[in-house]
């Protein structure tokens, strides 16, 4: 058996979910999220982020980390702020020396949905069902961590692959 996590950055909740993966099978092992407090300052809230990952990462035992690309329209002073918690993010599993696969929310989308134009509540939807939960999980960011986690475990025979060509 083995873990795969999916993270959802952000700087004031990053979303986790965690699937156990047995073959062909996969259970909701854990979901949540990580807050910080607006009040505190941008390299504090960094500084939980990392903390709190490390130990979430220590605890579960991912054998592979899913973690959303970014993607921002508009509000460029959010995507910066969300970049360096995804920064963070990377450092702390590339630190732990995981193997970690990024994914767009279009690839996340079409991958859970089949559908790249699929509402939010959709993807909730496919998560409830693909993890045969009584209900689709929240809050939405640990909605969007498992949709990771899912869209990591049916790309594992590609992902397999390249990572048996880059050892």
């Amino acid at each position: 058996m083995s873990v795969i996590l999916g993270i959802d950055p952000g700087l004031a909740t990053v979303g986790f979910g965690a699937i156990e993966v047995s073959g062909n099978k996969f259970f909701h092992l854990d979901s949540g999220v990580i807050k910080t407090a607006p009040n505190l300052d941008t390299a504090e809230r960094l500084h939980i982020i990392r903390n709190d990952l490390q130990e979430l990462i220590k605890s579960l035992k991912p054998s592979l980390v899913s973690i959303e690309e970014l993607f921002f329209a508009r509000n460029v002073t959010n995507a910066i702020k969300v970049a360096q918690a995804r920064g963070v993010i990377v450092e702390v599993v590339y630190d732990l020396k995981i193997p970690m696969v990024h994914f767009t929310p279009l690839q996340v989308k079409n991958n859970i949905a089949g559908d790249g134009a699929a509402k939010k509540w959709q993807i909730q939807e496919m998560v409830k069902r693909l993890l045969n939960l009584s209900r689709p999980p929240k809050p939405d960011d640990a909605a969007d961590a498992l949709a990771l986690a899912l869209c990591a475990q049916q790309s594992l025979p590609t992902l397999k692959a390249m990572l048996k060509t880059k050892g």
